[in-house]
């Protein structure tokens, strides 16, 4: 499999992590987002909708990191980031896509650079902007976690491949995570596992 990834992209974040947790073999193809790389013919012809991340598998190619996760999830069943239970996989979806189509695509890299760019907001006015909603999402987040070590349960799920990408990205931006302890205790428990640590911007051939 190849992986085409961006080393702060949330949503190739998440994939790095899954791929990681579940010990599978793949190659990284690094695609710079601040030199447009996902909109040149090269890409798009790996992924027509010119977005991260893309999944190159023995198949084709598959865009959307929540249809790549759950793919991963059915055909590699180790490690699994969706419970058995239709009603607890429910509630992990839940939590999950709260994050991931409530919360990030209002805080992605394009809708910043359409803010600064055709918009022309201050730095500080997109920092405002981002700060808002993170905030207003992270708050909804905070009461839905009960007494467990994770998200949904007391091992790493769906939930928990969502949320420790889009904490990175607050905290890059400067949100005071003290407000929300059991996110931030979430965070810090997820980032004491190997497959967490490796899937981490910093840690990314791309980083530098």
């Amino acid at each position: 499999m190849k992986l085409y990834t961006y080393f702060r992209s949330s949503a190739a974040y998440r994939v790095r992590i899954a791929l990681n947790l579940k010990a599978l073999d793949h190659e990284m193809v690094p695609v710079n987002l601040l030199k447009s790389e996902q909109q040149s013919d090269d890409y798009l012809n790996v992924n027509p909708q010119g977005l991260l991340p893309a999944l190159e598998t023995e198949k084709g190619k598959l865009g959307q990191s929540l249809a790549i996760l759950e793919y991963l999830d059915e055909i590699h069943p180790q490690t699994p980031l969706l419970p058995n239970d239709p009603w607890q996989k429910a509630q992990v979806r839940s939590f999950a896509y709260a994050i991931a189509c409530d919360i990030h695509p209002i805080d992605n890299l394009r809708v910043l650079k359409y803010l600064t760019g055709e918009l022309c907001v201050t730095e500080e006015q997109k920092t405002a902007w981002y700060l808002h909603w993170i905030e207003i999402g992270f708050e909804k987040l905070e009461k839905q976690i009960g007494a467990t070590d994770f998200c949904c349960g007391d091992t790493p799920s769906l939930a928990d491949v969502c949320l420790v990408p889009q904490v990175f990205n607050a905290l890059r931006f400067g949100l005071d995570m003290a407000q929300f302890p059991k996110i931030n205790a979430i965070y810090q428990r997820c980032n004491s596992i190997q497959a967490f640590i490796d899937a981490a911007p910093e840690n990314q051939l791309d980083a530098n």
